[in-house]
C-alpha cells in the first residue's frame, strides 16, 4: 500500500506540474489573445480613420472637379465673347480701313478742287 501510495503521490505531483505547466501557458495564451486584440482593435480605428479621411479627400476632389467643371464652362463662354468681340473688332478694323480709304480719296478730290479753284480764281483775276 506504501509503495502504491508513493506511486500514486508521485503521480500527483507529476499531474500537478503538468496542471501549473498547463495553466501558465494558458496565463500566457490569453496574454497573447490580449494583445492581439489591443492590435486588432488599434488597426480597426486606424482602417476607420483611414476610411474617413478617404471619404473626406474623395469629397474634397469631387468638389474640385465641380468647380473645375464650373471653370470651364465660364471659360469656354468667355472664349464665345472673345470670339465674339474678336469679329467685331475684325469688321470695325475693315469698316475703318474702308473710311481711311475714303478719307484718302477724299482729300485727293479736295485738293483738286481746290487747285481748279485756286486756277480759277486766278484765271479770273487775270481777266
Amino acid at each position: 500500500l506504501q509503495k502504491e501510495l508513493l506511486k500514486y503521490k508521485q503521480e500527483a505531483r507529476n499531474l500537478q506540474g503538468i496542471k501549473d505547466a498547463l495553466q501558465q501557458r494558458l496565463i500566457q495564451q490569453d496574454a497573447s489573445l490580449l494583445q492581439l486584440k489591443q492590435e486588432l482593435l488599434r488597426a480597426n480605428m486606424d482602417k476607420e480613420e483611414l476610411h474617413n479621411q478617404n471619404v473626406d479627400l474623395q469629397r474634397k476632389v469631387e468638389e474640385r472637379n465641380r468647380l473645375l467643371a464650373e471653370y470651364k464652362k465660364e471659360l469656354g463662354q468667355k472664349d464665345r465673347h472673345l470670339q465674339q468681340h474678336q469679329t467685331k473688332l475684325d469688321e470695325m478694323l475693315r469698316q475703318l480701313s474702308e473710311a481711311s480709304y475714303q478719307q484718302v480719296d477724299l482729300e485727293r478730290e479736295l485738293e483738286h478742287k481746290e487747285a481748279l479753284l485756286a486756277h480759277c480764281m486766278k484765271r479770273e483775276a487775270e481777266e
